[in-house]
């Protein structure tokens, strides 16, 4: 049996142009060939867990099969993919299966704090009850596409096994993207399933909100009962709670109570984790302990099915060209989309006139066009440098005078402007530098614009010619 390290470099080089690369990073980065049988002609992969083995077997394999039958230079070959531990089907590309999720977390023993009996606790009836979920929100709703298929996939594995499967899930992306809509769903499939599930939906700002009023008023042992009590945990927006020690501390003592009594957690941000100020790093490190999932902008044909969709729910007739002209205008956000959905279904319902592409252009004519070009670090640095006497090697350089620190505070912001990768990435890409380097750096920026008009203009001069 022969390795060949080198194969699986080149079959993921070959597949990011089909795939996309984001695809790639987040399902093929942490796979790896380990053996190829060269004699009975098997490939043997292995992924870091049962979640990615399954959802590329399920997803992935015919192409994986193809591109390598090709760089090993055969007709036909098997490919069995496990996990380090080995444990679970060994699942065969000729024999493709519907994958189960089921993989179990270590037990987490029990500490000295305890879960109060859901009788004793006066708001447990209420919130079995209701619990402040939306039951408008359902998978069956939820648009699936290349932007929020593995969150999506996530949070309908949480349902699975509550609190032992991928606790706690961590949903993060921009505003208006979906993450309420999960959220929300897997509350009402968890209470479907299981009618005395004691589920809470809530928003952070509204737990900092409770937590104050539970202090001014000496009411903290029930405001603490109230979240101990319940099965599943729905935050959204936990980014609410930095800066905020106090608040920081009752929900460290309220997850650790939970977690440790195999109770469902859920949360969402606009930030990932690791990029998220002004968080205890013991708070900070257990949103971090489960599954991390992100949601981005997305794509055009989601777009257009998420249209359709909710055109169909209020029973009306939205034609394929008028659904494609609203979802090729800039509307970064599903919310946005479903505004002008809204306004366009309204105007011809009220006026009594058919839903046209020349009646959904003439109410969104002042929207402007979405702009399609692909926009990665390279291109910033690069049309940044045209501004900047600097190259890519000065503003990654340690060199921290006002010129070239100014340029490399410009490269970070357009970068976290117009791409969807992190603090950490930035960061990383320009000279190693931490995420809070780079939170620094669009501090200053934007500080800098409120001062400046004149360097306000300069940056939108600088924008247009990287979107151009």
């Amino acid at each position: 049996m022969a390795v060949i390290p080198d194969i699986w470099t080149s079959c993921l080089h070959i597949i990011k142009d089909e795939v996309g690369s984001r695809v790639v990073e987040t399902w093929f980065k942490a796979v790896s060939l380990v053996e190829w049988d060269s004699v009975r002609r098997i490939v043997y992969l292995c992924a870091p867990n049962a979640f990615v083995r399954d959802w590329i077997c399920n997803n992935y394999m015919q192409l994986l099969q193809t591109h390598l039958c090709r760089l090993l230079h055969v007709d036909q070959l098997k490919i069995v993919c496990t996990t380090p531990d080995k444990k679970g089907p060994v699942l065969f590309v000729e024999n493709p299966i519907t994958a189960v999720v089921s993989v179990d977390l270590p037990v987490v023993v029990q500490d000295h704090q305890s879960v109060p009996k859901k009788d004793e606790i006066i708001n447990a009836s209420a919130l079995r009850g209701h619990g402040h979920v939306n039951k408008n929100y359902s998978f069956d709703t939820f648009i699936v596409g290349p932007s929020n298929s593995l969150s999506y996939a996530a949070a309908q594995a949480v349902t699975q096994k509550p609190g032992t499967l991928y606790n706690p899930l961590f949903i993060y992306g921009g505003s208006g993207l979906g993450k309420t809509h999960l959220l929300h769903a897997i509350g009402n499939e968890l209470r479907n399933r299981h009618a005395d599930t004691v589920v809470l939906y809530q928003p952070a700002d509204r737990f900092v909100s409770e937590f104050i009023h539970a202090i001014r008023f000496d009411k903290i042992h029930k405001f603490q009962a109230k979240y101990q009590a319940v099965d599943v945990l729905l935050i959204d927006d936990i980014q609410f709670i930095s800066n905020k020690e106090q608040t920081q501390e009752a929900f460290f003592h309220i997850f650790n109570t939970l977690y440790n009594a195999h109770k469902q957690i859920v949360f969402s941000s606009d930030i990932v984790p690791s990029d998220m100020s002004g968080i205890a790093e013991r708070l900070r490190s257990r949103l971090a302990c489960g599954l991390v999932t992100d949601i981005h902008a997305p794509r055009l044909e989601t777009k257009v099915a998420i249209l359709k969709k909710k055109a169909e729910m209020s029973n009306s007739d939205l034609p394929d060209e008028v659904a494609h002209f609203i979802a090729s205008r800039v509307i970064s956000n599903i919310r946005e989309l479903e505004g002008a959905l809204i306004r366009v279904l309204a105007f011809g319902s009220l006026t009594h006139q058919l839903v046209t592409l020349d009646l959904a252009k003439k109410i969104l004519s002042h929207v402007q066009v979405e702009k399609r070009i692909c926009i990665d670090f390279e291109r910033v640095v690069r049309i940044v440098s045209n501004y900047y006497p600097y190259d890519l090697n000065d503003l990654c350089a340690k060199n921290r005078s006002k010129d070239i620190a100014l340029a490399r505070h410009v490269a970070m912001y357009f970068m976290k402007k117009l791409t969807d990768k992190s603090f950490r990435e930035i960061g990383h890409f320009l000279g190693g530098r931490n995420h809070a380097t780079v939170m620094h750096a669009l501090t200053k920026i934007e500080e800098h614009m409120k001062t400046d008009p004149q360097f306000q203009a300069h940056l939108e001069h600088i924008e247009s010619s990287i979107t151009l």
